[in-house]
C-alpha cells in the first residue's frame, strides 16, 4: 500500500506476538514511536514479520499519521465521557491486611494536613479545597505537605477513608485522536513499609517504602470509533503494564484491579508478584488479594481534567491539581542499615542484592501529584 509521506509517522516495536526457535520466524506488534496528547501517530494493528533468513528492520517501516487540524474531533464530549466511565469504571480490590486505605483529597485536607515551606518552621493548615496551595514551580522542595502534628490524628489519617475515597479522572486524546485515555488517579494518605521475599522467608524492611501521600493510577483506553474498551494500564511503582481487554477480570461487566499490600501498585490478578530475581526467589513482594472493594462507579469518579474540550466544555480543574511539590516530605534513611536491621541472618550477597532492588524500585519515586507524572501528557510508561 502506498501512502503519502506526510501521512506517515515513525513506529517502533511494541511486543512479540509470535516467535519460533525452530525456524527463527517471529512477529512483533508495532506502535507509533511518539505517543502523547499532541502526537499524531495512529495505532493500526500492524506488525513486523521476519526470520533469520530474511531479517527486517523496524526503522524501514512507518505507521499512519492523523494530519487533520481537528484531530480531536472524534473525542467524546462531557456526557460521553461520563457514559464511558459508567460502562467501564473499575472495581478495585484492596488487600485484606493493608491498613493504609485510600481517601478523597478533600478528606485528607480537612483532617489536619499541613503545608510546610522551606526555611519556615511554622506550617500552614491546608484549606479543604486546596486553594491556599502554591501553584506551579515544579518539585523544587520549596514546599511540601505532611500529616497532622498530633500523633493520634496522624495515625488516624494514615489509615485513610475508604467510604469517601474517589477516583480523579483525566481524559486525554491518544494515538492521533483515535482513542481516549481515561486515567483514574487514586490518593492514599500513606504508603506502608515494603516487604522482601528471600526463598521461603518474608522479611519486613523496616522504614523502607514508607512515605506520606501516595498517588497511583489505572488507565482505560477506549476506541473513539466504537466506544469499546481496548486495554487497561496498571501503574506499578515507577512503571506499569498494559493488559488487553480480553485479558482482564470482570465483575458486573466492568474490569477489576488489585492494589498491592502497603505499596498500592495495581495488578490484573490476585496473588504474589515478585519484583526482583524470580529464579532465586529474591525480591520485593507485591501481594494482592480480595479484601475491601472500592467500586469506582456510582459517583466515585470525579473528572478533573479534559483539556481537549476547550472553553466550551471546559472542566474546572481543582486548585490542588496545580500543586507541583511533594505530597509528603522527602523520606531519608540509610538503606543498608535498614536492611541489616531487618535481615541480619542473611548472607552479605543477598543483603547487597536487596539494597540494589530497593534503590531501583522504591527510592526516588517522590510523592508528587498527577500533573507531575510523565503520563499526564504522554503515553504510559512500559517496564
Amino acid at each position: 500500500m502506498c501512502v503519502r509521506a506526510d501521512f506517515t509517522d515513525a513506529c517502533e516495536a511494541e511486543e512479540s506476538v509470535w516467535s519460533s526457535d525452530k525456524d527463527g520466524f517471529s512477529a512483533t506488534a508495532l506502535r507509533p514511536a511518539v505517543r502523547g496528547i499532541d502526537a499524531r501517530g495512529v495505532h493500526t494493528g500492524t506488525f513486523l514479520a521476519r526470520s533469520d533468513v530474511a531479517p527486517a528492520s523496524v526503522s524501514a517501516l512507518a505507521c499512519l499519521k492523523n494530519n487533520s487540524a481537528a484531530y480531536t474531533s472524534c473525542m467524546p464530549d462531557l456526557a460521553q465521557v461520563n457514559a464511558v466511565l459508567a460502562a467501564y469504571s473499575p472495581h478495585v480490590y484492596l488487600h485484606p491486611n493493608d491498613p493504609y486505605l485510600p481517601s478523597s483529597v478533600t478528606w485528607f485536607f480537612e483532617n489536619g494536613t499541613l503545608l510546610y515551606q522551606k526555611g519556615n518552621p511554622t506550617p500552614t493548615p491546608v484549606t479543604a479545597d486546596g486553594s491556599n496551595l502554591p501553584q506551579g514551580g515544579g518539585n523544587d522542595d520549596a514546599y511540601w505537605l505532611d500529616l497532622p502534628a498530633d500523633n493520634g490524628q496522624k495515625e488516624r489519617v494514615k489509615k485513610g477513608d475508604l467510604a469517601g475515597a474517589k477516583a480523579y479522572v483525566q481524559a486525554k486524546p491518544m494515538l492521533g485522536g483515535t482513542a481516549t485515555d481515561l486515567a483514574l488517579f487514586f490518593f492514599y494518605p500513606f504508603n506502608g513499609p515494603a516487604r522482601a521475599k528471600v526463598g521461603p522467608l518474608t522479611i519486613p524492611l523496616g522504614m523502607i517504602g514508607e512515605h506520606v501521600g501516595d498517588w497511583e493510577h489505572l488507565t482505560l483506553r477506549v476506541s473513539n470509533f466504537s466506544g469499546e474498551l481496548l486495554r487497561m494500564y496498571f501503574s506499578q511503582h515507577s512503571t506499569g503494564a498494559w493488559a488487553d481487554a480480553s485479558q482482564l477480570e470482570y465483575l458486573d461487566g466492568r474490569p477489576v484491579a488489585y492494589a498491592s499490600r502497603h505499596g498500592h501498585a495495581f495488578y490484573p490478578r490476585e496473588g504474589l508478584v515478585l519484583q526482583g530475581d524470580s529464579k532465586l526467589g529474591v525480591g520485593i513482594r507485591n501481594d494482592c488479594a480480595k479484601g475491601s472493594r472500592m467500586d469506582t462507579g456510582g459517583g466515585r469518579c470525579e473528572l478533573v481534567s479534559a483539556e481537549y474540550l476547550g472553553a466550551a466544555g471546559k472542566v474546572a480543574e481543582p486548585a490542588w491539581l496545580g500543586f507541583e511539590r511533594g505530597w509528603g516530605p522527602r523520606e531519608e534513611y540509610d538503606i543498608g542499615r535498614e536492611i541489616n536491621r531487618a535481615a541480619r541472618i542473611l548472607p552479605r550477597a543477598i543483603k547487597e542484592r536487596l539494597a540494589q532492588l530497593v534503590n531501583k524500585l522504591l527510592v526516588g519515586e517522590g510523592p508528587t501529584g498527577p500533573k507531575m507524572k510523565g503520563s499526564w501528557r504522554n503515553d504510559e510508561r512500559d517496564p
